[in-house]
């Protein structure tokens, strides 16, 4: 069966960036399985797989704005520490969630400490960054009418209810 949409496709993969540095992969793991044309992962990756196999190898390389976007600097600022009330030490690297403008929640992520001020990001961490995957398509199958409906794979290695 060749990858489409409403596929249950299973792959390996190790993700790289521009320098070559692992950022992710599922050597040693259980290989990712998503719902093909559900958005389940990043487009880029998912149009370059249409039409695959199990048993095809592939390197994909994946622009920002078909990964997780290009960098949007208005997304970073600069606040004071005092918004972060009830925590000992901010600290780079640290996760929050905050409201957006739109009153929608968001994740920030902590970039800087100095002198009573804290910068977030609410960009994704991988935003403007050119991504390279080394793919292999383990398994592809129909799926079953519970997944379509629920929009993304169920079984022993995905998602349960």
């Amino acid at each position: 069966m060749q990858i489409q949409d409403n596929a249950v496709v299973s792959i390996h993969y190790t993700l790289t960036n521009e320098a070559g540095d692992t950022i992710d992969s599922s050597a040693g793991a259980e290989p990712l399985a998503y719902l093909h044309g559900a958005a389940n992962i990043i487009p880029g990756l998912e149009d370059a797989l249409v039409g695959k196999a199990a048993g095809d190898k592939l390197n994909v390389t994946v622009a920002p704005a078909d990964g997780y976007g290009e960098h949007i600097a208005e997304l970073v600022q600069e606040v004071p520490a005092e918004m972060f009330q009830g925590v000992d030490e901010v600290q780079i690297g640290m996760e929050f969630h905050a409201e957006s403008n739109t009153g929608q929640p968001i994740a920030v992520t902590v970039t800087k400490v100095e002198d009573g001020k804290v910068t977030i990001d609410a960009n994704h961490p991988l935003a403007g960054v050119t991504l390279a995957f080394d793919v292999e398509v383990v398994e592809v199958r129909e799926a079953t009418a519970e997944e379509l409906e629920h929009g993304h794979v169920h079984g022993a290695d995905a998602q349960e209810h």
